[in-house]
Parts: structure tokens; sequence; C-alpha cells
């Protein structure tokens, strides 16, 4: 296994951050697989309860289901790639494979950051405005609101991922990583990275801050909204439909900014490899946990559904 590359282009990667650890790859292996599976099956089960429960088709069920949906687009992208490289001896991902790896990466994580802005604002007029809510969340609202933080964050990808690509790589092909991410292929390049790193700032923080600023101004708005009802119940029940939310939305942001945008830490492979496998791994598999332990509607839903399931069997 060649360390330095001596042609001028590099053909293949080598992911580096499990293979030192022979021992563990096994358990990494099985957990990882057992995630994954965890991740598909909740996600897909959140989507099946939307899709065949009448209740459940309103505009917030519809976000969490586009939320869940991408969950399982984001984890694929990531983990079948991890597990292969555990099971494989040569630890490697072709030029190709890691552009296409890297934009979807990109795009998915931009689409989600725009998503959860989406549904802040959801939430927003459903306690701020609510006699309102069935004119301005119309069902045409709510598909062109999630088109467009897929165009967005779509968009967003091609120009990371053509600007990174368009690099040359030619003096080592080891990334200390389990998948491809933009500052440690960056690391790589023998070509002057200012420009890019510039580039990956710049939109790097018009998709964390933005969507940052609506969704603290969304519930901002909210909370100062709820302290004005008066029966305790009714403010309980409009809390409780921004829970599931904001601890989604700390999770992912709590995460980016501790590894990418901390003022006291540069970025580094371990904390790049320790990021992505929070938000690519971890976090979908826990979305479909938040979204329905405290959720008495998808809860209810759930019984309905095993209850037809067993009563058509029977």
């Amino acid at each position: 296994m060649s360390k330095h590359i001596n042609s001028s282009r590099v053909n293949e990667f080598i992911l580096m951050d499990f293979s030192e650890r022979h021992d563990l790859q096994t358990v990494l292996f099985f957990l990882f697989l057992l995630m994954y599976l965890f991740t598909v099956l909740g996600n897909s089960g959140i989507i099946f309860l939307v899709y065949h429960n009448a209740n459940l088709h309103t505009p917030m069920y519809y976000f969490i289901s586009s939320l869940s949906f991408l969950d399982i687009c984001y984890s694929t992208d990531i983990v079948p790639q991890m597990i292969a490289v555990l099971l494989s001896e040569k630890k490697t991902i072709s030029y190709v494979g890691c552009a296409v790896q890297l934009f979807f990466f990109c795009a998915f994580g931009s689409t989600k950051c725009c998503l959860f802005a989406v549904m802040a604002y959801d939430r927003h007029v459903a306690i701020c405005n609510p006699l309102n809510y069935s004119l301005l969340m119309q069902e045409r609202t709510c598909w062109v609101l999630v088109s467009g933080a897929y165009t967005i964050g779509f968009l967003h990808s091609v120009i990371e991922t053509c600007c990174t690509f368009s690099l040359s790589f030619c003096s080592s092909n080891i990334l200390h990583h389990f998948a491809c991410d933009f500052p440690s292929l960056l690391s790589l390049s023998c070509t002057d990275t200012t420009a890019n790193k510039i580039v990956l700032f710049i939109f790097s923080s018009l998709f964390v801050f933005p969507p940052v600023l609506i969704i603290l101004t969304s519930y901002v708005s909210i909370f100062l909204a709820i302290m004005k009802i008066k029966a305790s119940e009714s403010r309980k029940k409009a809390f409780s439909t921004c829970v599931s939310h904001i601890i989604s939305v700390t999770l992912l942001y709590g995460t980016i900014f501790y590894a990418y945008l901390s003022p006291k830490s540069k970025y580094s492979s371990e904390n790049g490899a320790g990021a992505t496998f929070v938000y690519a791994v971890a976090i979908p598999m826990l979305n479909p946990i938040i979204y329905s332990f405290r959720n008495k509607d998808i809860k209810t839903a759930m019984q309905v559904t095993f209850h037809e399931m067993i009563t058509r069997r029977i």
C-alpha cells in the first residue's frame, strides 16, 4: 500500500480511518451494519405510517417524512462504503466513487439544513398564526418548500464538488477518514487550495447561518406565543410539537459548530471523522426515535396499523 503517488493523477483514495485497528474491525462491522439497518427500517417506518394514515396527512408530518427519506439517502451514501472498507483488505475508493460520494454527501447535508429551517417555519406558522395555517401551508406550498430545499442543496453541492475535483491530487492518496470529505481532500491536493478554502468557507457559512437564523427567529416567536397561552395544557401541547425538532437541530448544528466552526479548534482528521459519524450515521438513526417517542399521533398510527395488519392475517 503506497503512501505516495508519482503520477500526476490519483485514480483512487485509501481510507485509513479504520485500517489501523484490526482488532475492532469485526465489532465495528456489526455495529455499523445494525445502525444502518435500524436507520433504514426506522425511517421507512415513519414514511409508511405518514403515507398510510390519513390523520398524518398534514404539513408537519409531510416534512417529517421528507426528513426520514433524506436521512435514508444520507446514511446510504456513507455507511455501505464504511462497511465495505471494513470487509475489504484493500481499503480504497475510486476517484469517481469519491467524487460521487462527496457530491451526495454535500447535497443531502445542505438540503437537510434547509429542511430544518422549513420545519421551523412550519411550527412558527402553526403556533403564531394558527387561523391562517391551512391557507399559508397548503399542499402545493409544502411541495415547493421541500423542492426548494433540494434545489438549493444540490446546487451548492455542484459548486463545491466541482471546485474540489478541479484540483490536482498528486502527492498522496491517503485519506485519514472513512469517507470523502472536503477538508481531508483539500489537504491532499498538490496545488494551491486557498481559493477553494475561501469558497468552502463562504458557502458553508451560507448554508449554516441563514437556516440557523430562521430557526432561532422562529423559535423565539414560538416561545413568546406559547408564553401568552393561558391554559397550561394548551401551552404544553404547543411546546411538545416543537421538542423533537429542537433536539434534532441541536444535535446536527452542535456537531457542525464543534467540528468545523469552533474558533478554538482547527479541523483535524479525528474530529472530522467523528463529526461525519454523528451527522451521517448516528443522527439519521436517532431521528425516528426522536420524532416518535414523544409523539402521540405517530404512536396512535402505529397501534392502528399493527391492529389492521393483525386483523387482516386473522
